[in-house]
C-alpha cells in the first residue's frame, strides 16, 4: 500500500482496525492520504476499498470495470437501478451506484453478520437505500421476487475463494429468475492460464444467457499473472460502450464479447460437479 505524504512534509500514520469476525479476522487499513479511505482486509486478502469522502472512487480493478458496466446499462443514469450484490464487503460498489444513481434501492447480501456489525459501525452508509441481508447468497435468492432486479452482481469469497455452490448451473438459473427481462448477472471471477475455472464458468452461464461476456486486463488474458476477470451476461449486452470505458481508464481492460467461444470446450458446472474457484499464488489479493 502507497504511504503518501501529508501536506508534502511529514507521513502520516496509518490506522488499522482490526476485529474478529464469524468467519476469520479482519481488518480495516487506513488510507494515509486520504482521511476517510479504507480497505478491508480478511485473512489477508484485500475485499474491498472504500472512500466515504468520495464513493464514486473505485480503486480496485475488477471494481472499476463493474462501474462502467452500471454507468451503461439502460436506463441512463442517474436513473435508478435495482440492484442485488451478493457478497458484501465494505459495500463499495453499492455506495457507488447511490452515488451515481440517486434512489436505487439495493439489497447486499453478506453471510458474515459480525463483518456486517463492524462495516457498519465504522464505514456507516446511511440514507443511502442499501439493504443489508444476513444470509447464503444462494439461499438468499429464495427469497428474492421473480423478475425484480436489474443488475446482480455476484462477489463473494471465502477467504480467496469463491464457494462451490455459486458456481453452478443450478446457482445461475436461481439467479435469472430474480433479473428482469434485460437484467444483466455479472460475477468476478479470479483464475490464470490456461483458465480453467474462469472457462467453466462461461460454459455455465452460457447455459442460461444469450449472451456471456468477459472483461478483464490485458496481462490476465494473455496468461501473465492471476487476477480478476469479471463475467458479464444477458441479453443486448451493451458491450461496445463497456469496451470504450474500459480501455479508457487509467487501468485498462479488453471485453471478450464472445467468452463463449474463448471457453472453447469447457464444460457447464453442476451442483455434482462444483469445485471453489483456484486459490491464489501468495501475494495475489495481499496488502
Amino acid at each position: 500500500m502507497d504511504t503518501g505524504e501529508d501536506g508534502g512534509s511529514e507521513r502520516r500514520a496509518t490506522t488499522v482496525v482490526r476485529a474478529d469476525v464469524d468467519h476469520g479476522h479482519a481488518e480495516l487499513v487506513g488510507h494515509p492520504d486520504r482521511p476517510q479511505a479504507w480497505t478491508l482486509i480478511v485473512d489477508g486478502t484485500a475485499q474491498s476499498h472504500v472512500d466515504l469522502d468520495d464513493p464514486t472512487h473505485l480503486e480496485f480493478e475488477y471494481a472499476r470495470r463493474l462501474g462502467h458496466l452500471v454507468d451503461v446499462l439502460a436506463p441512463a443514469p442517474p436513473a435508478p437501478l435495482r440492484v442485488l450484490h451478493l457478497g458484501g464487503g465494505a459495500w463499495s460498489l453499492p455506495r457507488y451506484v447511490a452515488a451515481t444513481r440517486p434512489g436505487s434501492p439495493q439489497r447486499v447480501v453478506e453471510l458474515d453478520a459480525a463483518l456486517v456489525d463492524l462495516v457498519t459501525a465504522r464505514l456507516p452508509a446511511d440514507g443511502q437505500g442499501i439493504e443489508i441481508d444476513v444470509d447464503d447468497a444462494r439461499h438468499a435468492l429464495g427469497r428474492i421476487p421473480t423478475a425484480s432486479v436489474d443488475l446482480l452482481v455476484l462477489d463473494v469469497f471465502a477467504g480467496s475463494r469463491i464457494p462451490a455452490h455459486l458456481t453452478t448451473v443450478e446457482f445461475v438459473r436461481a439467479a435469472a429468475t430474480v433479473l428482469a427481462g434485460s437484467g444483466v448477472y455479472a460475477a468476478n471471477l479470479s483464475d490464470a492460464a490456461p483458465f480453467p475455472f474462469a472457462a467453466a464458468q462461461v460454459a455455465t452461464a452460457a447455459t442460461v444467457f444469450a449472451e456471456v461476456a468477459l472483461v478483464a486486463a490485458p496481462d490476465v488474458l494473455r496468461g501473465r499473472r492471476f487476477g480478476n476477470l469479471v463475467l458479464v451476461a444477458g441479453a443486448g449486452l451493451p458491450l461496445a460502450a463497456v469496451a470504450r470505458l474500459v480501455a479508457a481508464d487509467p487501468f485498462p481492460a479488453r471485453v471478450v464479447a464472445d467468452a463463449r467461444r474463448w471457453a472453447g470446450a469447457a464444460v457447464p458446472v453442476t451442483d455434482a460437479t462444483a469445485r471453489p474457484s483456484p486459490l491464489p499464488p501468495p501475494g495475489s489479493f495481499g496488502q
